[in-house]
Parts: C-alpha cells; structure tokens; sequence
C-alpha cells in the first residue's frame, strides 16, 4: 500500500501532502474554507463539525488525488476518533433541555458514522465504511484496518481520524492505494504529526 496523498486541518492550519495553505484556522475557519474553495453543496451548511471537516478535507485531498481512478465500489471508508459525536450530542441534549424542543437536525448527527454517509452521499462512493471510536489516532490500527479492507477487494481506502470537543478540532485524512509497496507507522505518524 502506498498513501497518495493527505490533508490535515488543525489549529496550525490546513495542510495538503504537508504543504500549508493559505489559510487561517479562526470561529468561522469551516464556512471561510468552504467560501473560498467555490462549491456549491448547501447541505454543508447543515452538516455538525465532524462532517464538516471530513467533507471539505476531501475536496482539498482532490486537489492532488484522483478519486476517479476507482469506481464507485472500489474505495472504503476507514474513520475514528475519540470523543464520537460528543459536541452535537450536547447540542442535542441543549435543545430539548433549555430549548424545550429536540432538533431533529441535530438528532441525525449524533452518531460519528453520519459523516461517512455525508462522504458516500455527496462523491457516490458505495464501497464499505466504518467509524471507530479509539482513545487517539493509531497509525498499527489503520494500517491494520487498510489491509483487512484490501483483502476484502478494496482497491483504495480513505482513512481520517476526525474529532471535535471541548473547542477543539481536528481532522486528519489519507487516501492510500493497494500496492506492492508498504508504508511504515512511522510514516504515518509523521504525516499525522506534521
């Protein structure tokens, strides 16, 4: 397996293959990105931070990966982090306790894997996916995960480590491919680290 490419949003900002972008990681950093990014997908508006953040780290991994080089099945998606859906579970639980009425549109995204829906929904991707909730990002256990997947016929897996709580963010995505070639942890600390 070989990753071909990753992103990674975080306080100290955005970066593409380990390259920064232009960017400032502010209150509003997801409406800014997905300002200056020119996509029109309403439904991001809509979408909790978890979702968000996966969504816009993939249209910025596009910039140098080809998701078109695989068909509609061939691509999984491996995610994790470590409080799940924790900031709009308490939304949630803000909006029939103080607000005296429950958000239904808050209510979808109290579960991690909705982001994964978001992903398959919006780029039509069929193939498997998974969210997993681990105690901090393990780069044994998504290598791990990419290799049972690749057994299973996947030709690529896109893997994230995506977390929101407590005021803080995080999102970490990598598109690896199925190839003769390994990737060691330690590359894949390092490009998580970066």
């Amino acid at each position: 397996m070989r990753i071909l490419g990753t992103c990674k949003i975080a306080e100290s900002g955005v970066f593409v293959n380990g390259l920064a972008r232009q960017f400032e990681v502010n209150e509003d950093w997801k409406k800014d990105l997905y300002a200056s990014l020119n996509i029109e997908y309403p439904k991001f508006y809509k979408m909790d931070a978890l979702a968000k953040m996966a969504f816009l780290g993939v249209e910025l991994l596009e910039s140098s990966c080809n998701f078109d080089d695989y068909s509609e099945n061939e691509i999984a998606l491996i995610f994790a982090n470590r409080y799940s859906s924790y900031d709009t579970d308490q939304r949630f639980i803000e909006s029939y306790t103080e607000k005296g009425s429950p958000g239904p549109s808050l209510f979808v995204y109290t579960l991690p894997n909705i982001l994964t829906g978001e992903l398959a929904i919006r780029k039509k991707w069929y193939g498997e996916n998974i969210f997993f909730i681990n105690e901090k990002f393990d780069a044994q256990f998504f290598i791990d995960q990419i290799n049972f997947y690749f057994r299973k016929g996947s030709k690529a897996c896109l893997c994230g480590w995506v977390d929101s709580a407590n005021n803080q963010e995080e999102c970490f995505l990598f598109l690896v491919e199925n190839s003769i070639d390994e990737i060691s942890i330690e590359e894949l600390i390092k490009s998580y680290k970066q």
